[in-house]
């Protein structure tokens, strides 16, 4: 089975973020598209154990780093991503 991992990953403190590179058929063309996911990493007081949970409720502490992760993924999504793209695809411009 092949599983779907992230093409790249951003994390501040308990924050992370995740690019995710999807495929879907339009038009009989297979067009690349990805999507963002915004995690936050917790630990219950009477568990040992580290879980996630996609972040539906913003904390005043969260949004700061929320702010500095999406700007690293808009970064790589508009100067990174599209360098891989040309590179793949062998374009020079």
């Amino acid at each position: 089975m092949v599983q779907n991992l992230p093409v790249k990953k951003f994390r501040i403190g308990n924050i992370d973020s995740a690019i995710w590179e999807n495929k879907k058929k339009m038009n009989g063309n297979e067009i690349v598209y990805r999507t963002v996911s915004i995690s936050r990493s917790f630990r219950k007081k009477d568990e040992d154990i580290w879980r996630s949970e996609v972040i539906n409720n913003i904390r005043r502490n969260d949004i700061s780093k929320m702010m500095a992760i999406l700007r690293k993924v808009e970064d790589y999504l508009y100067f990174e991503a599209g360098k891989e793209e040309k590179e793949e695809s062998g374009d020079d411009e």
